[in-house]
């Protein structure tokens, strides 16, 4: 069998017809629950690290890590993932690796120590980086083909779920229980997970020969070099980018493994990959269209939640609920986007996603100072419609532009995209909004004038303010700059903020023209 004039890679050479198991919807739980434990723990660790840190007695450099070994790790073990589906069968990888994933969160808050933490989330990053490359390939390998769209829409679902839930269930969790908690809610999830694995995933029969015959030097090139520069994108912004000789060293050495993996691939006589067979039609701009919404959500997951918190002091269980209003309106969503695929074009539901998030963050743009919480709402509810509706489109049609023969490279390749767009997000608008801040007040900080009428007034103002708690008349005026300064320095962080969300407005425009230039799925 021949694609595009290239050999099939060795483990597309099996049987791409669906494999009969008689309890799919147990096994569709069982890996959306995967979906949701890897999203949701990556998450959850963000948002608690401060917490995290505190307890075990880890600084800021060092504690910064914490979530950096996590995500690394899934990124590492995110290429070969089709490859030990293929070999071992997905039941087998997701047993193996639901079973670890358990044990490793279940240790991590008993370790008390850096080292410990360190270890435990590596191991939890290897085994749930296992989890969604797994799980597009059981749906459409296992589900009717009428309700394969159910499936992805459910799957999208999940992500948005986990994604925007973390900063509720860490508030509760930390106001409510200890930290601990944080790793224990979701380990207390991996049980449940490989019961569904268990007992509603088929077996499959090993394939030995393929180990024999692998390109492990592909694996190892792939594995090595996107975790390197998935590393540098996360300490990026904290040590400075190319300022920083770790992140320089990081980006030179991960860039040059992944040109000795293309290079591999295109020599190999029997390649992992054969991107003639798959790098062809729509999959670039598709991984591409991946790449920027996963990036669009990652921003703006982390937009939101920052100004929240940095411009009106909220508290992570009051971000929260903020949030929820993504999270909510998804089961909703999720039977509605279904049912619409089922007879629209994916493109054109694509676009209507793409263009209201762009909607959502031109509006979200214009906030002030005095916008809290429920301001968002019109933007967020708009945000969560076309998130939605973007994410079901995509993945669907990638589908439909691949054969199943091809189904868990898809979803290999669809981690990978996935795990870089929402680092590249996450990397650039906090470095975007560091430096626009600097900017700003620096803009603002040159018409705040001593002895100019305007801002002796206001510090006339708050020194009058303070000067019944304060100690004399040279405390209450040391106070009173000190209020302006702060004021300065909000005010800069809003229009930090609100320039983020102009930004990606327009890598939302970027992405319409992208689905533009898509060509229809090729006939089933």
């Amino acid at each position: 069998m021949r694609i595009a004039g290239a050999r099939l890679p060795l483990h597309f050479r099996r049987r791409a017809g669906p494999v009969i198991t008689h309890h799919p919807v147990i096994g569709i739980l069982g890996v959306l629950l995967g979906a949701i434990i890897s999203t949701l723990t990556a998450r959850i660790t963000a948002f608690g690290l401060a917490d995290i840190r505190g307890s075990i007695g880890a600084g800021f450099d060092e504690g910064a890590w914490i979530t950096t070994a996590y995500t690394v790790a899934q990124m590492a073990v995110a290429p070969a993932a089709a490859f030990f589906g293929a070999v071992f069968g997905p039941r087998r990888v997701l047993l193996v690796s639901s079973a670890s994933y358990g044990i490793a969160a279940l240790a991590l808050p008993l370790t008390g120590s850096l080292p410990g933490v360190l270890a435990c989330q590596v191991l939890a990053g290897l085994s749930s980086g296992t989890f969604i490359p797994l799980t597009i390939g059981f749906i459409v390998r296992n589900l009717p083909p009428r309700f394969v769209v159910y499936g992805i829409a459910i799957y999208a679902m999940n992500i948005e779920l986990s994604l925007n839930l973390s900063a509720s269930v860490e508030g509760w969790v930390i106001e409510h229980l200890s930290w601990h908690w944080l790793f224990w809610d979701t380990a207390l999830l991996a049980p449940l997970m490989w019961l569904c694995v268990w007992i509603g995933m088929p077996r499959e029969t090993m394939r030995r020969d393929l180990l024999m015959e692998a390109d492990w030097w592909g694996i190892v090139y792939a594995s090595a070099g996107f975790a390197l520069i998935y590393a540098a994108l996360d300490q990026g912004n904290r040590l400075d980018w190319l300022n920083s000789g770790l992140v320089t060293g990081l980006l030179l050495a991960g860039g040059l493994l992944v040109v000795a993996f293309v290079v591999q691939e295109l020599t190999c006589p029997k390649p992992w990959i054969t991107f003639g067979a798959i790098f062809r039609g729509n999959i670039p701009l598709l991984c591409l269209l991946l790449v920027l919404l996963r990036l669009v959500m990652l921003s703006t997951a982390y937009l939101i939640p920052q100004y929240l918190i940095t411009v009106n002091n909220y508290r992570a269980l009051e971000v929260g609920d903020t949030l929820l209003l993504i999270a909510l309106p998804q089961f909703l969503l999720a039977p509605l986007i279904g049912t619409l695929l089922r007879h629209a074009d994916p493109r054109i539901t694509m676009a209507m996603g793409f263009a209201a998030v762009g909607m959502a963050c031109f509006l979200a743009s214009r906030l002030t100072a005095d916008w809290i919480g429920e301001t968002f709402l019109f933007s967020q509810m708009l945000q969560a419609f076309g998130q939605s509706f973007a994410m079901t489109s995509l993945v669907f049609f990638n589908i439909k532009n691949l054969s199943q023969a091809h189904i868990l490279t898809l979803g290999a390749l669809m981690q990978t995209s996935r795990l870089l767009g929402g680092e590249l997000g996450a990397a650039f608008v906090q470095t975007f909004v560091r430096v626009r801040e600097q900017f700003h007040s620096f803009t603002l900080g040159m018409n705040v004038e001593s002895g100019d009428p305007a801002t002796v007034q206001r510090l006339a103002g708050y020194a009058a303010r303070v000067a019944a708690r304060s100690v004399g008349n040279a405390e209450a005026t040391e106070r009173a700059a000190s209020l302006l300064g702060s004021l300065v320095r909000k005010q800069a962080y809003v229009l930090a903020y609100s320039d983020g969300f102009v930004v990606i407005g327009w890598v939302i425009v970027g992405g319409l023209v992208l689905i533009a230039l898509l060509r229809p799925a090729p006939a089933a």
